[in-house]
C-alpha cells in the first residue's frame, strides 16, 4: 500500500486556518509501520482536485484520505468529484447516511443538510463522534472525511484499524557521523531495499555530519545493518554518536 493525502480547503493556503491533518495522519501511519507516500494540500478548485484524485487513482497500490469539503455549502465539491472520479456515475440518495443525518437533526435536516447523504454509489460510511453525519470510503482504499480534526481524526483511525488490523511500528535506528555523508555513500548503496535508508546532511557547527536512520520491520536486519555502519565508522575512524544529535549544542560547538 502506498499512502496520499488530499487536504481540500483554500482557507488552509491563505492562512485562515491552520493544517492540523497533515502530522496526524504521518504519525497514526509511523505507529502502524506504514509511511505517508504523497500530501496533497489544495484549494476548493473542481478541475484541480478531479485530478489530484485521478493522480492517486491511477496508482494501483494506491490508499487515500481526502479531508474536507464533504458538507452542504456551495463549497464543499468533494462529494460530487469523488463520485465522478471513482465511480462514473452521480451522487445516490444512501439511506442509512440519511437515516443518521436524520437522527441527528431531525426538521432541521432540510432544506441543506440532507444533502450530505447523497454519496458516490457503493459507499461505505466512516462514524462521525462529534455529530453523526458520516465520512466515507470507496473500494476500501479511498477515504474521505470532514475538514474539523474532531471529526476527521476518529474516522481515519476506524479506516487505519479495519485496513492494518495486526499493524505495528517499524524499528528504527539511527547516528550521527561527524563527517559528510559522501564518505558513506559507498555503504549506503550496500542497504537492501526491505531496510529504509535516510541520510540527511546538516552542519553541526562548523563540522558536517550525516544522520543516518535504518527503519524495517525485522529487528534483526535492522541491528546487523546498524552494526555495520558502526563498523565501518571504527574502521575509518569517523566519530558518530547514537541517535539524530545534529543540533546538540554540546556536539556542535566549535572551540575558538
Amino acid at each position: 500500500m502506498r499512502f496520499y493525502q488530499v487536504i481540500i480547503g483554500s482557507e488552509i493556503l491563505n492562512r485562515r486556518r491552520q493544517d492540523r491533518h497533515f502530522a496526524f495522519l504521518a504519525d497514526e501511519l509511523l505507529r502502524r509501520g506504514e509511511k505517508l507516500h504523497a500530501s496533497f494540500i489544495i484549494e476548493d478548485d473542481p478541475k484541480l482536485i478531479a485530478k489530484t484524485f485521478e493522480l492517486i487513482k491511477s496508482d494501483p497500490k494506491s490508499v487515500m484520505f481526502s479531508f474536507g469539503g464533504i458538507g452542504s455549502t456551495p463549497d464543499d465539491l468533494t462529494r460530487a468529484i469523488a463520485a465522478k472520479v471513482f465511480t462514473g456515475k452521480p451522487l445516490k440518495l444512501h439511506e442509512e447516511a440519511k437515516r443518521r443525518i436524520l437522527d441527528q437533526f431531525g426538521d432541521d435536516a432540510y432544506p441543506h443538510r440532507i444533502h450530505m447523504a447523497e454519496l458516490p454509489e457503493g459507499a461505505d460510511l466512516l462514524d462521525n463522534p462529534v455529530n453523526n453525519v458520516p465520512g466515507f470510503s470507496l473500494q476500501e482504499r479511498f477515504f474521505f472525511t470532514p475538514g474539523f480534526p474532531q471529526m476527521a481524526h476518529p474516522m481515519v483511525r476506524q479506516a487505519l484499524d479495519r485496513l492494518l488490523p495486526n499493524a505495528k511500528p517499524a524499528i528504527r535506528k539511527t547516528f550521527t557521523a561527524l563527517t559528510s555523508e559522501n564518505d558513506l555513500i559507498d555503504l549506503m548503496q550496500q542497504v537492501p531495499k526491505s531496510v529504509e535508508l535516510s541520510s540527511l546532511p546538516a552542519f553541526c557547527g562548523d563540522t558536517r555530519v550525516a544522520v543516518i536512520s535504518l527503519a524495517s520491520r525485522d529487528e534483526k536486519e535492522v541491528e546487523e545493518w546498524y552494526q555495520t555502519f558502526i563498523d565501518f565508522m571504527k574502521e575509518k575512524k569517523i566519530p558518530w554518536v547514537e541517535g539524530d544529535r545534529h543540533d546538540d549544542p554540546n556536539l556542535c560547538r566549535s572551540d575558538d
